[in-house]
């Protein structure tokens, strides 16, 4: 399992491992925490008190320090695994539910029109639906889109990066999640 990582603000950071996050512990750089501990770590016997060293590390820690406004303005990457979750694995032209071994990433816009490679010109298509479209827009090829696409947060961001999330993360992440967002359906 892994530590979601934020900032003294409780802004997401990264996700770390359990590891790296005693590291923060040792070197006292843990700020605050929530959720209950679900990893203990043991060290050597103390001299001077004769009890073992142990550290317990929570799901969610804010880490002491600053962190430069601007890189909160940034887009979240976008990466197929991401963009599939975002849509829930849906094709936005027939709304079949598919594996994402069936998706493709489908270009509202085609790039070879000029369309970005971005969040908000992609959205999830199967196979067939991309190849019937081709690089028309979908007003030529005659195809609607059943749902638009849209930049997640970094909030949301942190969940579409596919990780084992515990009850505790998710519950502080989603609760930062707009209502509007396809996560919460």
């Amino acid at each position: 399992m892994e530590v979601l990582q934020l900032d003294v603000s409780g802004r997401p950071q990264a996700w770390i491992s359990a590891k790296e996050a005693a590291i923060l512990y040792a070197s006292d750089g843990v700020a605050w925490t929530l959720g209950d501990a679900f990893y203990v770590l043991r060290g050597g016997m103390q001299r001077r008190t004769g009890l073992q060293s142990r550290i317990e590390v929570h799901p969610i820690i804010a880490v002491r320090g600053a962190i430069p406004s601007k890189a909160w303005r940034q887009a979240p990457a976008l990466s197929n695994p991401k963009l599939f979750a975002r849509d829930r694995q849906v094709c936005a032209y027939c709304g079949h539910h598919l594996h994402v071994d069936e998706l493709t990433r489908e270009h509202i816009v085609p790039t070879s029109r000029g369309g970005l490679d971005s969040w908000m010109n992609c959205i999830t298509a199967c196979r067939p639906c991309n190849g019937r479209k081709g690089n028309r827009m979908p007003e030529e090829a005659r195809m609607s889109l059943l749902y638009l696409p849209y930049v997640p947060s970094l909030h949301e961001d942190m969940i579409l990066r596919g990780r084992r999330i515990l009850a505790d993360q998710m519950e502080f992440l989603l609760a930062s999640v707009p209502r509007s967002s396809r996560l919460h359906g």
